[in-house]
């Protein structure tokens, strides 16, 4: 590790430890690929519809939020699944790793509820993510994440939950202009810009990957 500024400590991942040894996440900045270039939908080309004509209400509640939050994106819902990352990855013609995973902890003392943004290429590392949210975490069961997200699993979506929750948004996703989230339901995703997932969800960019 070398010295950053205050008293900050940086890895090799870039991530920050505090002089105690607990992690501080880094703020989050997209668009850092390195001329890599991958199968998304150019930037200026996001707003499209190749899905259902009609959205479901789950779907279309997404798609409410995103307008009223200011956002031109939109949600896609198919006649096929989405609900694993490859499939999603399938529909949405991009890479596995353009996928946000999202994916409902809760810390074992405080049984708060804590969204951990994922690639679709990675695993969560829960002793990690419990280093950042300060307590032990455990992956939470079906019925605690419809409570705490309205939504069922398979189909959670980085935004429009029923309760605010603490957010970690994987580093991963710096090495992409747009990734894919769920939005509401098994079969609905959208596309959108990897700066406005940390900007709707404001989430805190971390190493959550083994």
């Amino acid at each position: 590790m070398t010295a950053g500024k205050h008293g900050m400590w940086r890895g090799r991942s870039g991530t920050r430890a505090n002089c105690r040894g607990r992690p501080t996440c880094l703020p989050f900045f997209a668009n850092k690929s390195k001329g890599r270039t991958h199968r998304s939908a150019p930037t200026d080309n996001l707003f499209y519809n190749r899905g259902m004509s009609t959205l479901s209400p789950s779907a279309q509640k997404i798609q409410d939020l995103l307008n009223s939050l200011g956002y031109n994106y939109t949600v896609i819902e198919h006649a096929e699944s989405t609900r694993t990352a490859q499939e999603a990855a399938d529909r949405a013609g991009c890479e596995l790793g353009q996928i946000v995973k999202s994916l409902i902890f809760k810390g074992k003392q405080s049984n708060k509820p804590i969204l951990v943004l994922t690639s679709g290429a990675n695993r969560v590392d829960e002793k990690r993510i419990g280093e950042y949210a300060g307590e032990t975490i455990g992956k939470a069961d079906a019925d605690f994440a419809r409570a705490v997200t309205g939504f069922a699993i398979g189909g959670v979506p980085p935004i429009g939950h029923a309760q605010k929750i603490e957010t970690y948004l994987d580093e991963d996703f710096l090495q992409y202009q747009t990734v894919w989230a769920a939005a509401g339901t098994p079969n609905a995703i959208f596309e959108l810009r990897t700066d406005d997932l940390q900007k709707m969800t404001d989430g805190k960019a971390c190493r959550g990957k083994p």
